[in-house]
């Protein structure tokens, strides 16, 4: 089981759902046909409880994230960096177990493999604010 590689494949799919609007059923059921040889390494019930979790909590995750844009505005994003912003969010708030921090360096390791290298910084910031505001760090 890969916490790391599970993390990534949930943004993955946060982002395909945003780009193809699949309803969160359709996409991980095209996930599960698609990576059926790769699921062993993958635990598919933690990336269920990220991609239902922000699913069910999207604006108030949302809403988190633009009080903590400095000079930016949410359709500014990018979907892949909204995907990423969304889900290392609702692990901050959720997952008080694990330090902020490694969702936060999990985050920016996601974001250099993903987006553009102005993102990484722009990501981190984002998140570390937030888990500020939330007492995490």
């Amino acid at each position: 089981m890969n916490r790391r590689l599970s993390r990534e494949e949930a943004v993955k799919l946060l982002y395909q759902m945003s780009i193809n609007k699949y309803t969160l059923e359709e996409a991980i059921e095209n996930y599960l046909e698609q990576y059926k040889e790769e699921l062993p390494e993958l635990d598919i019930e933690y990336i269920k409880k990220l991609i239902n979790g922000v699913n069910e909590n999207i604006e108030s995750l949302d809403k988190k994230i633009e009080m903590h844009l400095t000079g930016w505005k949410m359709n500014r994003i990018s979907r892949i960096n909204l995907a990423l912003l969304r889900c290392s969010t609702y692990e901050i708030i959720n997952d008080v177990e694990t330090p902020a921090a490694v969702f936060i360096n999990e985050a920016v390791e996601i974001a250099k493999r993903y987006s553009e290298d102005k993102s990484v910084a722009f990501i981190n910031g984002v998140l570390d604010k937030i888990a500020k505001s939330e007492g995490r760090i």
